[in-house]
């Protein structure tokens, strides 16, 4: 008899349950000819090197350090010439070695000879005593600056001639010192180049011991670096000069508040209202409570946000024009008194005094062009500041109107602002632009009349 075999696994499955696996069975790992159950050889073998090579790392890391410590002082006084000669010394050594080439081989000689001899001017002790001093410490782009380097003898011995270094900006100042004696002094006076506004450091001074040829060179530090702050060029403005801070008890805002001094209105009383404020006249005339209501007023907060980005201006010297109307601004409103923050791509300057603001805009330099909007930068950097009453913003040339009205979208309609364009050899003006004052300034000079135009 025939049978179907397509119903013989339904015939089975109804008939008896099928066959379970044993626990062992599921337990077991998938042999090594399963298909995906692992890494490659290869992928093993590359774990397996960078297992070694960290390793090694590891253990050689310290012994590098070690051999640094003992020999970097014994390299560190070769100097790049140093090292050429040594590199031709061992060149032509090897030359004289492959070839027997009696000319390389003197010429080896004399390289190592004179490697040798510049060593013996290494050796000798120095005890110096060194001051910098900076008269005065702080100038105006332009202004004299002059430094002093006081030079003593503090050993029991006396000192041989040596040279002193005194590092200035990105110059290098000589001085070749004479014999000293003990307690001797001896004093170098240098000028400074203030031709542009900056952060000079002079110093540390180095005492330098080594060859006339210049193949070894040790040097030895003396004194701290000291700092001299060329302040921007500044104008000074008339007192509360901005126009736009004009109020001494305070600027009245759209804002109603329950507790001030502009009385706006009347209205009902609340529970938890302050009793103080119940205008009882008019309570007791009308047969209900009324309590009165005021203009929010709150003292001036003025705001500058001076953009550094290199790609707004056009020139350098426009950038150091528009660091100048910063600084003469933000200089009277600090004498005023009035409360006030700056802020560039670089943070917050420090306002604390007119001092201390000037020197923070010695630091102000351009910065590269960067993927974020002149927008998000101000919000970035003003977010956490009190909310302003005044803003200012400080841009060059190459700062859209569409750009500053960016950044006046991020303020209310109860902050004041201007925008203060400046294009190096404009004609001054004044414009008004959807409720943006724009001024177009050219010189530094015209400063001070294109702000009390704006007050008038």
């Amino acid at each position: 008899m025939t049978t179907d075999s397509s119903v013989l696994p339904e015939q089975r499955s109804e008939a008896e349950p099928a066959p379970v696996p044993s626990p062992a069975a599921e337990s077991r790992p998938p042999g090594p000819s399963t298909k995906g159950s692992g890494p490659g050889p290869v992928a093993r073998t590359s774990e397996s090197l960078r297992r070694v090579f960290r390793g090694l790392v590891g253990l050689l890391t310290p012994v590098f350090r070690a051999l640094k410590r003992i020999f970097g002082p014994i390299v560190g006084v070769i100097t790049p010439l140093g090292w050429l000669v040594l590199l031709l010394a061992a060149v032509a050594l090897t030359l004289s070695i492959v070839f027997g080439w009696q000319e390389f081989t003197f010429l080896a000689t004399v390289l190592f000879a004179a490697v040798v001899v510049s060593s013996a001017f290494l050796f000798g002790r120095a005890s110096y005593g060194v001051v910098v001093e900076l008269n005065p410490r702080r100038v105006v782009v332009g202004d004299r600056a002059l430094g002093r380097m006081l030079v003593t003898n503090v050993g029991p011995r006396a000192l041989p001639p040596t040279r002193m270094e005194l590092p200035v900006g990105k110059g290098v100042a000589e001085f070749q010192l004479p014999a000293m004696k003990p307690k001797e002094q001896h004093e170098e006076l240098f000028a400074v180049p203030t031709a542009k506004r900056a952060v000079i450091v002079a110093g540390p001074a180095e005492s330098v011991r080594g060859d006339q040829i210049g193949l070894l060179r040790r040097a030895l530090k003396w004194a701290d670096a000291v700092d001299l702050f060329v302040h921007p060029i500044t104008v000074r403005l008339i007192p509360s000069a901005a126009g736009l801070v004009r109020d001494l008890e305070g600027q009245v805002s759209n804002k109603i508040t329950n507790n001030d001094i502009a009385f706006h209105a009347l209205r009902p009383y609340v529970p938890g209202d302050d009793r103080r404020y119940v205008h009882w006249r008019t309570s007791a005339r009308i047969g209900q409570l009324m309590v009165r209501q005021f203009q929010e007023t709150r003292r001036s907060q003025l705001t500058i946000i001076h953009s550094s980005r290199s790609d707004l201006y056009a020139s350098e010297a426009e950038f150091e024009l528009a660091i100048s109307v910063t600084a003469s601004i933000a200089a009277q409103v600090i004498r005023d008194g009035t409360q006030m923050n700056v802020v560039s791509e670089t943070g917050l300057w420090k306002t604390q005094t007119v001092t201390s603001m000037l020197d923070a805009s010695c630091r102000i330099d351009p910065v590269a062009d960067r993927s974020e909007t002149v927008r998000s930068f101000a919000r970035e950097q003003t977010r956490r500041l009190p909310a302003p009453s005044v803003v200012m913003i400080v841009a060059g040339s190459q700062m859209s109107t569409a750009d500053f009205r960016s950044v006046q979208s991020l303020f209310g309609q109860d902050t004041s602002q201007v925008a203060f364009h400046v294009v190096a050899g404009a004609e001054p003006k004044i414009s008004a632009v959807a409720g943006l004052t724009v001024i177009t300034i050219g010189d530094l000079s015209d400063l001070s009349r294109l702000v009390r135009g704006l007050g008038g």
